[in-house]
């Protein structure tokens, strides 16, 4: 699972680096459309804040709390190290946190931003924010469904037992 953060990691600073080669200081670009519907267009953004601009300003804060939040997802990774999805979703939030920590780091505090959904109104994202986003839903499918599963069989073990 190591190897496949640290490819998903440097997908995503290769696409940051297209991005920023590509598309900073240009207009947006129309990238996926169905007819005259425009679904989703390239726009370079430097972002300094977190969701939707959120604690913008805060680089040393968001650093520190992402970091934080790494190392509790690879201790639960190691800990649960036989659930596939677990593993799966784990890796998916460590490898997003980590590309987005990286641009924190050495760009100036600020995130490189370049899908914009057109829509509806959203915020400007990167693919390490979907990793993120894709691996909190798949932790909580696991949560939800999965894990309560286990208690639930534990449980009827333990009665049949009595």
């Amino acid at each position: 699972m190591f190897v496949a953060i640290l490819l998903l990691t440097g997908a995503d600073q290769i696409i940051k680096i297209w991005a920023i080669e590509n598309l900073k200081g240009q207009p947006s670009k129309e990238f996926i459309s169905f007819g005259n519907t425009k679904i989703l267009n390239l726009t370079y953004l430097e972002n300094d804040g977190a969701l939707f601009g959120s604690f913008a300003g805060m680089r040393w804060v968001l650093t520190c709390v992402t970091a934080v939040l790494m190392v509790f997802c690879v201790y639960y990774m190691i800990r649960h190290k036989k659930e596939i999805l677990t593993l799966v979703s784990m890796g998916l939030i460590v490898s997003g946190a980590l590309g987005n920590i990286i641009d924190r780091l050495f760009r100036n505090g600020r995130v490189v931003d370049y899908f914009d959904v057109q829509f509806m109104d959203f915020a400007i994202f990167n693919f390490a924010d979907c990793c993120v986003v894709v691996g909190v839903i798949l932790f909580l499918i696991q949560m939800l469904f999965f894990d309560f599963r286990k208690t639930d069989n534990k449980k009827e073990t333990a009665e049949k037992n009595e």
